[in-house]
C-alpha cells in the first residue's frame, strides 16, 4: 500500500467518526434532548466538488490500472462523502443547559439575543459570532422558541 492508500485510510476513519458522532453520541451527550430540528442543507456545491473529485481520482485510477485497494478505498470515500452530505441531515439538537448546532455545544448562557430574519432565519447573537439557524419547516421555529422560553 502506498502513502496515498494510508491517506485515504485516514480520511476514511474521519468520516467515519464524525458520521457515528452525529449520528449517535451527539443525542447523548450534555442530557437528554428536549426538541430535535432538522435543518436545510448548506455548501451543497462544495460536496458536489469534492464528490466530483472524488470521482476523477477513482477514474484515473481505474483507467491507468492502478492498485484494486486504492479502487476500493476512492469508492468506499465516495459512498461516505454521499452519506455525509446528501443523506445525513443537519440537526439542531436544544438541551436543559444548552443546544448543540453544527456539532457544536453552545451554553443558554452564551445567547445575547436572537432574532428572526424576514426570510425565516433564526440569528443568534453569541458573544463574538452570530449564528444563522435555516431551519426546514417554518413551524419548527416556534417549537424553538418554546423550547427555549421554557428552559430559561
Amino acid at each position: 500500500m502506498s502513502l496515498t492508500d494510508y491517506l485515504i485510510i485516514a480520511l476514511l476513519a474521519l468520516f467515519l467518526l464524525y458520521a457515528v458522532y452525529d449520528e449517535l453520541i451527539m443525542d447523548h451527550l450534555r442530557g437528554k434532548t428536549r426538541l430535535k430540528v432538522l435543518l436545510q442543507r448548506r455548501n451543497k456545491l462544495d460536496s458536489l466538488i469534492f464528490i466530483g473529485l472524488i470521482a476523477i481520482v477513482l477514474w484515473h485510477n481505474v483507467s491507468a490500472q492502478g492498485p484494486q485497494v486504492s479502487t476500493l478505498l476512492l469508492m468506499l470515500l465516495a459512498f461516505l462523502a454521499i452519506y455525509i452530505f446528501w443523506v445525513r441531515r443537519p440537526k439542531l439538537l436544544l438541551k436543559t443547559q444548552g443546544l448543540f448546532f453544527a456539532n457544536v455545544w453552545i451554553d443558554y448562557s452564551r445567547i445575547n439575543s436572537m432574532n428572526l430574519s424576514e426570510d425565516g432565519v433564526l440569528v443568534m447573537q453569541l458573544e463574538h459570532r452570530r449564528l444563522l439557524i435555516h431551519v426546514k419547516e417554518l413551524d419548527d421555529l416556534e417549537r424553538i422558541y418554546k423550547t427555549m422560553v421554557e428552559n430559561q
